[in-house]
Formats: structure tokens, C-alpha cells, sequence
């Protein structure tokens, strides 16, 4: 995939500038060419260990001489190692911060087995006091539609990358899945939690009880998916490296159709970071190789960064494309204190909030339960769970199918923020919220009848920026027209490429709009973000002009809020979509209802975005021809001709083929303008040459009698200066 190549190319530049001041590890990645045993020898020749395979001909090693953690590279065992004909490339392992996504010192361990009443036939003690699954009334994520209809995750099968899994939970051993389980940090196939008197490592054990907690048992709660088979990652306990992060990605991608993250780069508001070179790379395999070529699914939470004026978008995790990236409500509706607002985040689920508000229910460690669980972290693991039941469904959607499923069906009904707007296609959406609350059984349904969206295009435009300086205290817009995009007609992803300077990073604001007027934030002033580095060629995504089309201006604007002067030094546009349109039948029902206005439009949301046959496209509604002042440019679809034509045949100035009236065609080496009459006329050749001779000879004329005007006075001048000194020279003498 062109866009998978591009991707992988960017994040090896982003993350070169990450790694400045952090720790060496004992551990190495190298490319060894000849097989596993070739690989083997090599290794044990220099000292190596081979921990395991993160790609084909891509191994993890660790060094038994070189420090865990050390300021300097082990420059000779590298060099020992590269020696080797067969060695191709490797790379010492630096040390990664990552950090769990739940509020630690904010919850507390609930360890009660007390009953409650039974609801819908389920006898889990915990279920009637599971409020962001039962309440109805369009106010939890609308699961039991669809376990009525008989979906439970049945055949799906979710991992959790995390800090272990505690496999043997009573709520949790009947869906435990070995294939989907690796212990990254003991290097085996256990990957049973390591036990402190803190319980630090009961994160990934209670994400696992909210995707798979066995439905029913009368133990403890139910997983969304309580059909599914549930697997652990154990890779956060201990020293995180790119290499960990990449087998973690890609471990058992033909088994595992559901990846789940709640963790990434400290959420301090100062941080910018994302996977490095052999992570980005397990994500490109994963959504182009995985499960049979349809597509891993990474669900990932956007973050906890909230209080510190965090923003997801300074996170390469949750802003990539290949993640379905998640957010937080709490249980009234509302914004949770620790949410961080981006553009990159897709969709919401519950999770906790204030206080006195309820939190998330699940499996803890010891055997026990939980209604304690928080943050993103809560909310990610939601998702898979829900993702789970929308592939047992229908396990033929690719990752790109789930991501404009989750689009079309999420629901902003119930979510109280401010910044809700609409889109250039009439979709709601939101900085905090994405496009909504996830709602499971709309999903299911629209997944069932779903046929697969056009093959992904990229287009990448690059704007002239020329070092363009931002002033303390102001902004400054730069504009970028798009004319044609490489087959990208229908938008997806739009990525800002952005390389800026500044004396202080968190000073700056990022605004852009698109052609259709939709505003997206792509990063807000950050409190705490002191450093000097800037931006270089960092990718700001957004998810807002989804279902647009990039045609037209593009306004980039940068504020910086700091007391010394910022600059912008390179801008590039990149465009992730689609030829034509998803197919008008997977739209949701309730949306379709209203496709068939007059006969004229078959897909339309608050505007039409396809006609039905004989009918053309133009600005959200259909005619038979295309209006005056636009030309047909493909299939059923009209664009805007350039703004000096009144007809034409194309979008540039060249090809009009009416004039307005005050205007005339002009044909030009097989090309046709339209200029004004009163400058046309300047612009005949007879005409031109006559009126620029008699000028010149005019001018020539004029400069004649200039100098001879000045030769003149300066003879003048001087006669009168010799007859002065001779009539002085006389006095004199007398």
C-alpha cells in the first residue's frame, strides 16, 4: 500500500528525534538474512541471545554482558554483530515510556460479593449495577440488542497488550485463549501478572474482564463480548522497547482479529512521541497482512492527559490512521476531568468520571471484581468488546470497514460538550467525543448487510511555505488550493504534515479548515510543553472532514501565543480516501429512510452525498445537468469551473468555453481565457505594437530634450562661474 509505505518512511523521521537523552537497553533488533538457525549461530557467536522473531528475517536479541539500562550504546558488540555478511541492519534498543491509561490513586479496590437483584436473566452479582450497559433509553452503548440477536463475540478472538493477565480469574478462564498470549517481559507463554502488595500490574486483568467476563455464571460481571476469546500481552512490566512494542502488535495476527491498548507516551503535556520505526511497521503488516489481508484492529485510548492540557495529537498511537482511537464519557454525559480533546479521536464510550459519579465494573486481581475501573483505560477494552460483536457479525470487514462503521453509526445523543459541529456532509462531531457514543447493535445490524468500501488512495499536496514567520502574540494563514488528488475523492483521514519552530512548543495553536468549512483543532496551546524543539515533519491528524471532498482551499492556521517569534517552515497535506463513495446500503436504516427525496437522492445525511442514476452531484444536491458555472467531471459529479469562466470544460482558467459578459474567449495556442473587453483590446498584437512604438519614440523624444536641457544649463553654469572669477581676479589687481 502506497499510504502504508509513506507512513512507515514519516515515522522513522518522527521518531529519529525522539530518542535524544534516553537509556540503552541489553536488548537489539536486527535483520538476519538465511532463516531462524542461521540466526541462531550468529547470535550465540557475539554473545547473543535470540528472544524471538518480530518479522520474518526481524529477530529480538539480548546482549548478557551489556548493561539492562545504560547511558551508552554498546558500540562493540554492535559493531561485532553488523560484521556478519548476513546481518543486514540492527539497532541497540532504547528505553520507552509508556504509561497505563487508568487514574491510579484515584480508584479503590472493591473486593465486596454482595447480590443484587437479577435483570434480564443474567445472575453475574455485578450486572444490575453495570449502568453504561443497562440503562436503555439511547443512555449506555446499546449491547443487548444485540445479544438478542443472538451476537456474543462467539469466534472473535481479543488480546490485551497490557501488564499480564491473571488467566485462571473464575470470570475469565472459560474464554482464556493461549494463541493470544505472550509474556514479552518473561519471555514465555505465560502471561499470569507479577504480584505486589500495590497490585501495580491489575491493569491488563480488569481491560480483559470488560471485552470477555463470562456472561451468566453467577460470578462477578459480563464482558461485552462474553462469547469471545480473550488473550493477555504481558509487555508493560518492565523495560518497554520498540522491538517489545512491534512483537506485541504482531504476535499471531492470522489468529487474533482484535488488538486492545490503554497506554501510550506519558499524558504529562509536554510529551510528543509514537512508535518507532519496528512498531510502525507491525502496524502496517498487521492492517495489510492481518487476519487473511482484511486488517487488524487496534483499538487504542486516546489518553489521560486532560488536567494537563494534554493533547492525543502530540500521540503517535492515537494519531495514526491504523488505530481506532477512543475517549472517555462519564456517566451523566459529560467531558471526564482527565479527557484529552484532539481530532484524531473517532468514537466514545463510558467510562468513570466525578466522584460521586459510577465507574466501570470488571474482573480484578485475586479472583475478584472491581467497580473501580477508570480512565481511557476503561474505555478502550469497551470498544474491543463492542468491535468483537461487530466482526461475529460479519468477519469479512476490513479494518477500514470498521472505522466507517463506527463513523456512521455512533450516536452524539446523550453527550453534553460544547464543541459539537457539523461537517461539510452534515455528521455531528466533536473534538472530546469524535463522532459519538459507540452503539453496538446499530453497528451489528449495518455490519451484517455492510459491502466492502473502495480501495484506499493517498494523495499527498505540498504547500510553499518558505519559512513563514509566526509574530509573538498573533497567527498567520497560509492557504493551499487542491485541484486533483490522485483518486482520493471522498475523504477519510487528512494529515497536516507539519514542521514549525519555536521557543516554546506550548505556545502554539494549530487550526485547520477544509474546503467545505469544517474547523478541526489540530492542536491546542499546551501548558507545561516548555521545550524548543518544535515540530518536524510531524503528522496532525484528523478524522473530522470525513466523507468530504478535498477540493478547494485549505486554510492552515497557526497561532503562537509566546512573547518571541515562531516559524513555519514546511506544510504538507495528506489525503487518505476513496474514488467513489461507500455503497448507498451501508448507510445506516434510519438514515436511509430519507435517501429517496423526489427520486433525486440516494444517500444523504443533512446533504445529499450520491444521486440516483440520470441525477448530478453538486454542493449536496442533485440536478439533471450539471448547473452553469460547473463542468462534469466524473461519473455523476459536477465541480466548479475556474472563477473566470462562465461555462467551461475543466477546473483551470484554460479551459472555459463561455465568457461572462464583460469578458471575451481568447484562444491561445490551443488553449481558450477569458479576458476582460477593456484589457482584451490591449492585448491585440496590431494593437500592442502601435501603442508601445509611438511610446517609445515618445520617451526617446522626451529624454532628447531632457539632456539637451541639461547640457545647455550646464554650459550656462559654467560661463557664468569663469566670467565671476575673472571679474573677482580684476578687482584684485586694482
Amino acid at each position: 500500500m502506497a499510504a502504508c509505505t509513506v507512513s512507515l518512511l514519516l515515522w522513522t523521521l518522527v521518531t529519529l528525534q525522539q530518542s535524544a537523552g534516553q537509556d540503552y537497553s541489553s536488548q537489539w533488533a536486527a535483520h538476519i538474512e538465511g532463516g531462524l538457525e542461521v540466526a541462531k549461530r550468529i547470535s550465540e557467536r557475539h554473545g547473543f541471545a535470540l528472544l524471538g522473531e518480530i518479522f520474518p528475517d526481524y529477530y529480538h536479541l539480548e546482549h548478557s554482558h551489556v548493561s539492562k539500562r545504560s547511558a551508552s550504546p554498546g558500540h562493540e558488540h554492535h559493531k561485532r554483530l553488523t560484521s556478519e555478511q548476513n546481518v543486514k541492519w540492527a539497532e541497540q534498543q532504547k528505553i520507552l515510556t509508556r504509561s497505563k491509561r487508568d487514574l491510579l490513586g484515584f480508584t479503590k479496590n472493591s473486593r465486596s460479593s454482595k447480590k443484587f437483584s437479577i435483570k434480564t436473566g443474567f445472575n453475574d452479582p455485578k450486572w444490575p449495577t453495570m449502568w453504561y450497559l443497562n440503562r436503555g433509553g439511547g443512555a449506555d452503548m446499546n449491547v443487548q440488542g444485540a445479544w438478542e440477536e443472538g451476537i456474543t463475540g462467539k469466534g472473535i478472538v481479543v488480546t490485551i497488550l497490557d501488564d499480564g493477565l491473571e488467566k485462571d480469574h473464575p470470570d475469565l478462564m472459560k474464554n482464556y485463549d493461549p494463541q493470544a498470549s505472550y509474556d514479552m517481559n518473561g519471555r514465555d507463554d505465560d502471561p499470569m501478572p507479577r504480584y505486589d502488595q500495590m497490585d501495580t500490574n491489575r491493569h491488563g486483568t480488569r481491560c480483559a474482564g470488560e471485552v470477555a467476563a463470562v456472561a451468566n455464571n453467577s460470578l462477578c460481571s459480563i464482558g461485552i463480548a462474553f462469547g469471545a476469546s480473550i488473550g493477555g500481552v504481558r509487555m508493560l512490566d518492565g523495560d518497554v522497547t520498540d522491538a517489545i512494542e512491534a512483537r506485541s502488535l504482531s504476535l499471531n495476527p492470522q489468529h487474533i482479529h482484535v488488538y486492545s491498548a490503554s497506554w501510550g507516551p506519558d499524558d504529562d503535556g509536554k510529551t510528543v512521541d509514537g512508535p518507532g520505526e519496528l512498531a510502525t511497521r507491525a502496524f502496517i503488516e498487521g492492517i495489510s497482512k492481518g487476519r487473511d489481508g482484511r486488517g487488524s484492529i487496534f483499538v487504542w485510548a486516546s489518553g489521560n492527559g486532560g488536567r494537563e492540557h494534554d493533547n492525543c495529537n502530540c500521540d503517535g498511537y492515537t494519531n495514526a490512521i491504523w488505530t481506532l482511537s477512543i475517549s472517555s464519557a462519564t456517566q451523566s454525559g459529560h467531558v471526564p476531568w482527565y479527557s484529552e480533546a484532539c481530532s484524531s479521536t473517532l468514537a466514545t464510550t463510558y467510562s468513570s468520571g466525578n466522584n460521586f459519579e459510577n465507574q466501570i465494573i470488571t474482573t480484578d486481581l485475586h479472583h475478584d471484581c472491581t467497580s473501580n475501573h477508570t480512565g481511557t483505560s476503561a474505555s478502550a477494552p469497551l470498544a474491543a468488546g463492542i468491535v468483537a460483536l461487530v466482526l461475529e457479525a460479519n468477519n469479512k470487514l476490513t479494518w477500514r470497514d470498521m472505522q466507517h462503521i463506527v463513523v456512521a453509526t455512533s450516536k452524539p445523543t446523550h453527550l453534553l460538550s460544547t464543541d459539537w459541529v457539523l461537517n461539510g456532509v452534515g455528521r455531528r462531531v466533536s473534538h472530546s467525543f469524535g463522532y459519538g457514543l459507540m452503539d453496538a447493535t446499530e453497528m451489528v445490524r449495518l455490519a451484517r448487510r455492510w459491502k466492502t468500501v473502495p480501495a484506499q488512495h493517498v494523495c499527498n499536496v505540498t504547500a510553499q511555505v518558505f519559512d513563514k514567520p509566526v509574530p509573538a502574540r498573533s497567527s498567520v494563514t497560509i492557504q493551499l488550493l487542491v485541484k486533483e488528488c490522485n483518486s482520493v475523492n471522498f475523504l477519510e483521514h487528512v494529515q497536516a504534515r507539519i514542521t514549525l519552530s519555536a521557543n516554546r512548543r506550548g505556545d502554539i495553536k494549530i487550526d485547520l479548515t477544509s474546503p467545505s468549512g469544517t474547523r478541526s483543532t489540530l492542536l491546542a496551546p499546551r501548558a507545561h510543553d516548555n521545550s524548543h524543539a518544535g515540530f518536524h515533519v510531524w503528522p496532525f491528524m484528523t478524522v473530522h472532514m470525513w466523507g468530504e471532498r478535498p477540493f478547494g482551499v485549505w486554510q492552515l492556521t497557526v497561532h503562537n501565543e509566546g512573547k518571541l517569534l515562531a516559524s513555519m517552515t514546511d506544510w504538507e497535506m495528506v489525503f487518505y480516501g476513496t474514488i467513489l463513495p461507500p455503497d448507498p446500503s451501508n448507510l445506516p436504516l434510519n438514515k436511509t429512510q430519507d435517501n429517496f427525496k423526489s427520486g433525486e437522492c440516494r444517500v444523504t445525511t443533512s446533504a445529499c452525498l450520491e444521486c440516483s442514476k440520470g441525477y448530478h452531484l453538486y454542493n449536496g444536491k442533485c440536478s439533471i445537468l450539471c448547473p452553469l458555472r460547473t463542468y462534469k467531471e466524473r461519473h455523476d459529479l459536477c465541480n466548479d469551473c475556474h472563477y473566470t469562466c462562465y461555462q467551461c470544460i475543466g477546473p483551470n482558467d484554460y479551459q472555459c468555453t463561455k465568457c461572462w459578459g464583460d469578458a471575451e474567449l481568447t484562444h491561445t495556442m490551443g488553449q481558450t481565457y477569458c479576458y476582460p473587453k477593456n484589457i482584451k483590446r490591449l492585448l491585440d498584437d496590431r494593437t500592442w505594437h502601435t501603442i508601445a512604438t509611438v511610446l517609445l519614440i515618445c520617451n526617446v523624444f522626451l529624454l532628447l530634450i531632457f539632456c539637451k536641457y541639461r547640457f545647455w544649463t550646464s554650459q550656462n553654469n559654467t560661463r557664468d562661474n569663469r566670467e565671476y572669477r575673472l571679474a573677482n581676479q580684476i578687482e584684485g589687481d586694482d
